[in-house]
């Protein structure tokens, strides 16, 4: 029992980041992929990772989003996202993330927040100003969208089904190994959470299994800027990405963001 028992630990924390990270690497055009008004930009992160962004300018005294994905497929997997903040008249800036769709590299936790800061460093030399840029975070984005937010100026934070760590959802998952100590890409968001002080929105379905909603609360009552919390009854966390979050988040952003 010692030996399989070390065995499947060694095994978890080797392949690890084929938990946390599903990419697909199919990186169609942004027209064969459904988006319309798309430029696509090529960016450089900080270690000279080329990363992808698709790009589509607000409306005049609109915000724009800078959206980061949830773990699996690529950007070109969320056309009906991207088509409900382009209606609403937002500027839409999707990041393919290193070793996601057409970016290079692999994932890893400094490799996104990398690739975060190219993309809104990218988005501020377009003359955006920082108080017009909402970051959105759906589920695994979470984590990088709350960091940026936390380490930079900008003008709010959105957060679908978000998580206290990712060292807390492995340790509520695989609770008999320890978790907390062997993963490689914790993604603290709690820890960072307190130097948000822009609009924060939190959405979170009760039938979450995988990211607690509790999790989200907890974000939620530790930020200290100001603050919303919507949560959705019977939701798990796939079906939680859809429409009636997307139209929370459009109002949200009209109520809070300058015009």
């Amino acid at each position: 029992m010692t030996t399989l028992y070390l065995l499947s630990t060694a095994a978890l924390f080797l392949f690890q980041r084929q938990l946390i990270y599903y990419p697909a690497r199919n990186a169609p055009s942004p027209v064969e992929a459904g988006f319309d008004g798309v430029t696509e930009h090529a960016l450089t992160a900080a270690d000279g990772t080329r990363v992808v962004l698709w790009y589509a300018p607000a409306e005049p005294g609109a915000a724009t989003i800078l959206y980061f994905q949830g773990k699996g497929g690529e950007i070109a997997d969320r056309p009906k996202r991207w088509a409900a903040y382009r209606a609403a008249g937002l500027g839409v800036a999707f990041l393919s993330y290193r070793g996601y769709g057409g970016s290079d590299g692999s994932p890893t936790e400094a490799g996104l927040h990398q690739d975060a800061d190219a993309a809104l460093d990218w988005l501020l030399a377009q003359g955006i100003p920082a108080n017009q840029i909402a970051v959105v975070g759906e589920s695994l984005g979470t984590g990088v969208a709350t960091r940026l937010a936390a380490d930079r100026e900008v003008g709010a934070l959105i957060l679908e089904a978000p998580y206290t760590s990712l060292a807390d959802v492995a340790a509520r998952r695989f609770p008999w190994v320890p978790a907390r100590l062997l993963i490689l890409d914790p993604f603290p968001s709690l820890d960072h959470i307190s130097a948000v002080e822009e609009p924060l929105l939190v959405l979170h379905g009760t039938a979450d299994t995988r990211v607690p909603t509790a999790m989200g609360q907890a974000l939620h009552d530790a930020a200290p800027g100001p603050k919303e919390i919507r949560l959705f009854p019977g939701v798990g966390h796939v079906d939680l990405f859809g429409p009636t979050i997307w139209a929370e988040e459009i109002r949200f952003l009209r109520a809070h963001l300058p015009s």
